[in-house]
């Protein structure tokens, strides 16, 4: 047993590093080719200074609530399974997520520890916990997939050119075969249990203990039970998150005062938010900013009226969604830290009484 940890531990340490230096370079490279047209930044900077107050405060709004309803979404899914977590607990675990999900390598493992961690923490099973974060992956790929299902009806509704009624058909494949995987996940707990079981005799990890409770706690997930209205429910709230951050860059072009190009604007908001969640650099930082713009003129936006909006709409949900998240994971650490001290405070009383 010795042997193999020397070989596979390394790897397993620096790759993670190394994909991270790798993206930001990337993105840091995709930055300096859209800043380098000066003419087109000195325009946007321009702009931004007569950016009307109230719609940016609009699109944070748009963005909070966004938050919010990815707390709703939790909240929802850890009652199925079992557990009552209150919505303001949710909300900062969910600012504390996004950072993150925005900033640290290794998503979205990183990010769905820390969740599974918080809820196991509020009282919620390890079943219910692990659950609840597979469905809202599932629901958050339907969620996008009918919102650029959307994007493709309004794109055909508005322009003669059909040649993306492929990305409709592909749309409603996603949405339908992930909406089989919510209805039956038997069949999605069956493939994850022959994936433990092939990496076993590929790999031999896990093993032990660790291969028994992860079967284990495959099983006890098929005995939380998802009807036919709470999928709905799901799916509209999964939905929902996407909507509202895709409403805060829409007030983000009506505060610098920029027209809307709507037959394109939903597709190249998909566009990034699939670029964003690639695991090349946490939250595609410059990659989201140069391909949205890039996708934003091709439909017709120019390329000052592009850049500015992604600017403040990227000011808004990456950098001020990151600082605020950061805060609120403190927070949050800092009130497990005084549970833990009440806890063993507690503990030593009981002790000192007997």
């Amino acid at each position: 047993m010795s042997n193999t940890s020397p070989v596979s531990s390394p790897r397993s340490s620096w790759w993670p590093l190394v994909r991270y230096a790798l993206g930001v370079a990337l993105g840091v490279l995709v930055l300096v080719v859209l800043f380098a047209q000066r003419s087109n930044l000195r325009s946007a900077w321009h702009e931004l200074a007569y950016v009307n107050a109230w719609w940016l405060l609009g699109a944070a709004v748009a963005e909070t609530c966004s938050i919010f309803v990815f707390g709703l979404l939790q909240r929802w899914l850890l009652r199925v399974g079992g557990a009552t977590l209150g919505l303001v607990a949710l909300f900062g675990i969910s600012l504390a997520n996004n950072a993150i999900a925005n900033t640290v390598p290794g998503e979205p493992a990183v990010s769905s520890a820390f969740r599974y961690r918080e809820y196991r923490r509020r009282g919620s099973s390890g079943a219910g916990s692990s659950w609840a974060i597979l469905t809202i992956i599932i629901a958050q790929a339907i969620g996008m997939s009918s919102l650029l299902l959307v994007g493709v009806i309004v794109t055909l509704a508005t322009s003669a050119n059909a040649s993306i009624t492929g990305v409709a058909l592909v749309g409603v494949a996603v949405i339908l075969l992930a909406g089989v995987v919510l209805v039956r996940r038997d069949l999605l707990l069956w493939f994850l249990r022959a994936v433990v079981r092939a990496a076993q005799r590929l790999t031999g990890h896990p093993r032990g203990d660790v291969a028994v409770r992860t079967l284990a706690l495959i099983e006890r997930m098929r005995e939380i039970q998802l009807g036919p209205f709470a999928t709905v429910g799901v799916i509209a709230l999964a939905t929902g998150v996407w909507a509202l951050d895709l409403a805060c860059l829409l007030l983000a072009f009506v505060a610098v005062h920029a027209p809307i190009p709507w037959h394109g604007v939903i597709l190249a908001y998909g566009a990034a938010q699939i670029v964003a969640v690639l695991p090349i650099v946490p939250g595609g930082l410059g990659l989201v900013e140069g391909g949205l713009t890039v996708v934003l003129v091709a439909y017709g936006s120019t390329r000052v009226h592009a850049l500015t909006s992604v600017l403040v709409y990227r000011a808004i949900s990456f950098w001020l969604a990151v600082a605020v998240g950061w805060t609120s994971f403190g927070l949050l650490a800092a009130i497990a830290r005084r549970a833990r001290r009440r806890a063993t405070v507690l503990a030593n009383d009981e002790r000192a009484e007997d």
